[in-house]
């Protein structure tokens, strides 16, 4: 059981002249049945525009002007905290409407810078991040790409030209003559000693032995030591010719070679005399040197080897300055248009300097090609280091970007950067650097569901970080999960500057506000959204530019004014209001759709030519509640075999018909229950047992509800008379749980009916809440338990006696079904409506409740009175018994 429309009435004491007045006012016979056109709204299709394609202009935010101005105040101020939280139903439409509003508000901004992270020469884990004037982050990414293309064919071109060969050349040239001389030197200061160099077969040493010289020793004069630095296949390295303990052995003893054309031994077997023959000297006595001579020599020989890496260094240093040379002269007119470009932006122009300096100081590997890190990357022809990821771009004047983002992970929101396992091996880069949703829409406006939020880990952890800080910080969710985790980048923060609008039911939204102490702090603004407006002309006026605008956006036929007016109707019954229009946008669009089918397939010469008329909106009704249907049927079954239990005609004590909705998922409908109350005397205890809240099938607001009659009947009888008697009340055959304060009255006079042995007539149904002075109070889900009881009577067969009495609270809730009003026309059903439960007792027993004698006692014949008689019984009987 439901009440979903309590409505606060003004109390006033139940006294007898107040009751005097209720039993005058029935006695007068003015409790007539409610009109008919009390009973549902019509609108006059001459009131509307000729069609859907002669409409109004549709207003930006009709009907909801709070949630329009609750956006508008936060939009224009820049200031920490103030985001959005639109609270409201799903299917209102709100982010059509946000959509709209942020469209016109995002034209007047400009648009924001973009954003691109290149990679940090200094830190490599330490991307940099660059913001540019939009659209150029893309132009800087091809410009770099470009550049570097050129960059590298021009350098493969420049490093084996003639003109780079001759310069080695001469290098080379130069070295070599200088280690002759050295070598020479040191042979010549050697001879004095009977010295001869030779390297030890054990572990090619270079040492000084013992050796005498022949008249046909070679003079040292030869040089063809041409290949001292030599180009190879692109591959540039520098060789010692005659470098001490640099010769590669291939298992065979050599001798230091004196001189270049003179090489070292090929035989393993090669005796030290032979070695030496190839210095042009003839041993004697290989280890009798003169120990001090031969020590001189051994330290000549090692500052001859220090010589000899200074040599080396310096022709290292001498090629390092032509590669550098070279490189410059090739980068100059390729860097210079980009310096120019980008002469206005500091930060990129020394990044384009980072580049070049970068290219100079590594040309040997790049032009090797040997070194990872200068091979294109996994997804672009640049290596990875020179590689300029975009992560926002916007073309100029464009305005603010919108962004909506439907999976708002952790991720998605604050961007990642990926990893790739390549042979075991996990690495990471710049380019593989991804945006986030916030990186899209910084500057502008992002929008979010927040259902989709909560539901993913650390994403409003994330989210609210980002805003307070007003900056994105990629942070690893391993690292933040876990105490371990794979060493990643971490990207320089991103300003930001955001409007976040989150989308959500208002009950999340005072849930939030509960369990996180921030929210309020981050989300200042709530935009809230009705569900309804009320039902004036010009409203109407404006819902049928409403449809219009749908109609055209979903490129249907036209709907004349007659299906116009139904659909108005329609949008009354929804908001269960005839003073109302309902907004939720979703179902009118699911009606329309289903109206434009019926109005192609069944198209007739009675109906206009592609034309939507009122009968095929009527057609798409049936259809949307035969579909939603399905769940009353299984539980009309029960009452079409008989084996639910509703009387529709008869009279019974103490059993009254109540009127329920059911409600699952997007099922609701009304059902009619059987009530019952009994009563028997009892002494020592008086109570009223709720059995649906004793077995725990009652909710606490029906609860309310008993206890609130428990005390209506107090206040009436207890003054005069013990309460010595023990009431029970049930729902037959009701399995499930119940809830709501609709059945008040209807427990109300089922006990009065049970107390007074009055019986109540069953051709009645009964709905309404009541307070302590016994005033009926407004219920929700009227149209659907009238119809419930409606049904109920048409299966038992229609008497023309049966009807429902409902609150008179309610009577401007009525929307009912067009043939329950059919019947009501023709006098086969009727519908009252009370302000006082005693008037639901007269209409239901035909006696007057509380009619009183002169004397100010109620009257035998009424129900209060028969009460009375039964109290004062069970009084005597109560005396007798102590007696």
């Amino acid at each position: 059981m439901k009440n979903t429309l309590a409505k606060s009435v003004r109390t006033t004491a139940v006294t007898s002249k107040s009751s005097a007045i209720i039993t005058d006012t029935i006695k007068s016979d003015n409790l007539q049945p409610v009109a008919i056109s009390h009973l549902r709204r019509y609108t006059d299709p001459a009131t509307l525009p000729t069609d859907s394609n002669h409409t109004k202009t549709l207003e930006i935010g009709f009907g909801q002007e709070r949630a329009c101005k609750a956006i508008a105040t936060a939009l224009d101020i820049n200031a920490n905290g103030y985001h959005i939280f639109a609270a409201g139903e799903n299917g209102l439409g709100k982010r059509t409407l946000i959509t709209r509003l942020l469209q016109a508000h995002a034209k007047q901004k400009p648009t924001p810078n973009d954003w691109v992270y290149v990679h940090n020469f200094v830190d490599a884990r330490t991307p940099i991040a660059l913001d540019l004037p939009a659209g150029m982050g893309k132009q800087l990414a091809e410009d770099v790409k470009t550049f570097w293309l050129t960059t590298k064919r021009q350098l493969n071109q420049r490093f084996r030209s003639e003109h780079y060969q001759s310069k080695v050349e001469a290098i080379k040239n130069e070295i070599s003559l200088r280690e002759e001389q050295i070598y020479h030197a040191l042979h010549e200061e050697g001879k004095q000693y009977s010295l001869a160099l030779a390297l030890r077969p054990s572990d090619n040493k270079p040492i000084f032995i013992k050796s005498d010289f022949s008249d046909n020793r070679a003079d040292g004069n030869d040089n063809d030591n041409d290949n001292n630095i030599e180009p190879s296949d692109g591959y540039l390295s520098i060789k010692p010719a005659n470098k001490l303990g640099r010769q590669k052995s291939s298992g065979k003893a050599p001798v230091l070679p004196l001189k270049a054309n003179q090489t070292s031994s090929t035989s393993n077997n090669t005796s030290s005399a032979t070695n030496q023959a190839s210095f042009g000297l003839t041993p004697k006595s290989p280890y009798v040197a003169n120990y001090q001579d031969k020590n001189h020599m051994q330290k000549r020989l090692s500052q001859l080897t220090v010589e000899l890496e200074q040599i080396e260094d310096e022709a290292n240093q001498t090629l390092q300055a032509l590669h550098h040379s070279l490189t410059r002269r090739t980068l100059k007119p390729l860097m210079e248009p980009l310096f120019d470009k980008y002469q206005d932006l500091p930060k990129v122009r020394k990044y384009l300097q980072d580049v070049h300096d970068d290219i100079v100081n590594h040309v040997e590997r790049i032009i090797n090609e040997d070194d990872e890190e200068f091979l294109p990357s996994h997804f672009s022809p640049l290596p990875a280091r020179y590689f300029v990821n975009v992560i926002a771009n916007h073309a100029p004047d464009q305005g603010a970007p919108i962004v909506f983002e439907d999976l708002p992970t952790h991720l998605n929101l604050l961007g990642h950067v990926e990893q790739i396992t390549h042979l075991g091996t996990v690495s990471t880069d710049v380019s593989l650097i991804r945006a986030g949703s916030l990186h899209r829409a910084n500057g502008g406006y992002l929008v979010l569901e927040a259902t989709n939020l909560l539901e993913y880990p650390y994403a409003w952890q994330g989210l609210k970080r980002a805003l307070q800080s007003r900056q994105i910080k990629m942070s690893s969710l391993e690292q933040m999960l876990t105490l371990t985790g794979s060493i990643s980048l971490e990207p320089q923060p991103v300003k930001l500057d955001v409007k976040v609008i989150l989308l959500g039911e208002p009950d999340l939204y005072y849930d939030l506000l509960d369990f996180e102490p921030e929210f309020n702090a981050v989300f200042k603004i709530r935009a809230d959204f009705h569900d309804r407006v009320v039902r004036s002309h010009a409203n109407e006026q404006a819902m049928t530019a409403k449809i219009a605008d749908m109609i055209s956006k979903y490129q249907l036929l036209t709907f004349d004014n007659t299906a116009l007016a139904c659909l108005l109707d329609y949008l009354s019954e929804q908001a269960e209001d005839q003073h109302e229009l309902s907004l939720h946008g979703d179902r009118l669009a699911q009606l329309l759709l289903e109206a434009n089918r019926h109005a192609i397939i069944n198209q007739t010469e009675l109906t206009p030519e592609n034309t939507v008329t009122a009968s095929h909106v009527r057609q798409a009704i049936d259809d949307i509640r035969h579909r939603s249907g399905y769940l009353r049927q299984l539980f009309w079954q029960e009452l079409e075999k008989g084996q639910q239990l509703i009387s529709t005609q008869g009279k019974a004590i103490g059993q009254i018909n109540a009127l329920t909705v059911i409600s699952y998922a997007d099922s609701e409908f009304g059902m009619p229950a059987r009530l019952t109350a009994s009563v028997h005397h009892s002494a020592a205890h008086a109570d009223i047992v709720d059995i649906e809240r004793d077995v725990d099938l009652g909710g606490s607001i029906h609860a309310k509800g008993v206890l609130i009659m428990s005390s209506y009947l107090k206040a009436l009888f207890a003054e005069d008379h013990t309460l010595n008697f023990t009431a029970s009340l049930a729902f037959e055959q009701s399995y499930g749980g119940i809830d709501g304060d609709s059945a008040t009255v209807a427990e109300t006079c089922a006990l009065l009916s049970a107390l007074s042995q009055t019986p109540i007539n069953q051709s009645f149904a009964v709905t309404g809440s009541m307070n302590q002075f016994g005033q009926v109070q407004a219920v929700g889900g009227v149209n659907a338990k009238i119809a419930g009881f409606y049904d109920a009577c048409v299966e038992q067969g229609l008497t023309g006696k049966q009807g429902v009495i409902v609150p008179k609270a309610n009577l401007a809730q009525l929307m009912l079904r067009q043939d329950i009003i059919d019947s009501v026309t023709a006098g086969k059903f009727t519908i009252y409506a009370v302000e006082h439960v005693n008037e639901a007792m007269y209409l239901l027993t035909g006696l007057a409740p509380d009619e009183m004698t002169k004397k100010g006692k109620y009257r035998k014949n009424t129900v209060y009175g028969r009460i009375y008689e039964r109290l004062e019984t069970w009084e005597e009987k109560d005396a007798d018994d102590k007696e």
